[in-house]
């Protein structure tokens, strides 16, 4: 907590700018936190080698999968005026703390001229919250004097049987490159994380390696289709692209699975995943093969045989680049890598 205060009588927002913004913080955000630590809470204020040290650390602990949250409060010019830092670790499970989190409130600090406006309180009630949301019910703090009452109305209480100790005795106090990342348990880094879908389709070409496709009914953005779509829970690509091969044409595929190509498209729009694909080869059909296909009309409604270049003016430029991609690797043998069929383009 600060350890400094300004009589309520000097202090107040400054009028000529408006209220800073609290928002929760990101690593780029941890010299701006150590520097208010450094300032208004350590008895000796760090040096720049411990600062940049510490700087580097907290940013990655407050990446995605680190133990560190933070909620910082924002003054129009971008300068950091309000913090409140918190730290998960690790204990061994109890009824209060079931999954075994606690949290340490490391750090509380707003500078003098931006005190006595709540700001204090709507950084630390933030960081609580959210450190409560991550699975901690444990949670600890150093107060000073001059926070114990906001402390107090929080919710934490005196612990008269909390004691301290530091032991610097035989220990290398050079300063060291980070080690590695704190890791957070699975659930919670794999909430961190960014989110995918998976999908898999079938290509086929008539005997004259003319593709073949599905004109979708659901689509008017991506109207012509590959035979495929989206993976259920517990299966495998190659399980996909024959599932969705039969619903939709009625056509078995029998593999041995031969990829074409993998597929990626960054979230946009209104979606808000990203698409990891594989296209794999369904073969050459004959002419008996594509009459006797059968469309599900919920999906598509009518299949189309075309040389390479005759989709292209039926395609949005993305789609007829992914298909471009798929029949060179039918031609060449080599898989392709296609990354940029992002949700939202066209």
């Amino acid at each position: 907590m600060n350890r400094d205060t300004v009589p309520a009588a000097t202090v107040g927002m400054p009028t000529t700018v408006g209220r800073p913004v609290a928002r929760a913080a990101v690593p780029a955000d941890a010299g701006g936190i150590i520097a208010l630590r450094s300032e208004l809470i350590l008895s000796e204020p760090l040096d720049a080698e411990w600062a940049a040290l510490c700087s580097t650390r907290l940013a990655r602990r407050l990446a995605p999968g680190g133990d560190a949250r933070a909620y910082v409060a924002e003054a129009p010019d971008g300068t950091l005026v309000s913090c409140a830092l918190g730290l998960i670790h690790p204990v061994l499970p109890a009824p209060a703390y079931p999954r075994g989190l606690a949290a340490r409130v490391h750090a509380v600090a707003t500078q003098p001229e931006f005190r006595r406006c709540g700001l204090a309180r709507e950084v630390l009630s933030a960081l609580l919250d959210r450190l409560q949301a991550d699975g901690a019910t444990l949670f600890e703090l150093h107060a000073s004097k001059e926070a114990t009452p906001l402390d107090r109305e929080l919710g934490f209480a005196a612990d008269p049987a909390l004691m301290r100790m530091t032991r610097l005795e035989g220990v290398d106090r050079r300063i060291e490159a980070p080690s590695g990342r704190v890791l957070l348990p699975p659930e919670d880094y794999a909430s961190s994380v960014p989110k995918s879908t998976g999908s898999a389709f079938v290509f086929f070409t008539n005997e004259h390696n003319r593709p073949v496709q599905l004109r979708a009914t659901y689509s008017q953005a991506h109207p012509w289709q590959f035979p495929g779509g989206t993976m259920d829970h517990g299966e495998r690509p190659w399980q996909t692209a024959q599932r969705e091969c039969r619903e939709e044409t009625g056509l078995a595929v029998e593999g041995p699975p031969c990829l074409l190509a993998s597929v990626f498209g960054l979230p946009g729009g209104d979606w808000p995943f990203s698409t990891t694909g594989c296209v794999f080869d369904g073969g050459r059909l004959t002419d008996d093969q594509i009459r006797s296909i059968v469309l599900d009309p919920d999906e598509h409604d009518a299949v189309r045989v075309l040389p390479l270049e005759e989709w292209k003016p039926l395609m949005p430029p993305q789609d007829f680049a992914r298909l471009k991609a798929v029949m060179t690797a039918r031609l060449t043998g080599t898989a392709a890598y296609f990354d940029s069929w992002d949700w939202g383009n066209s």
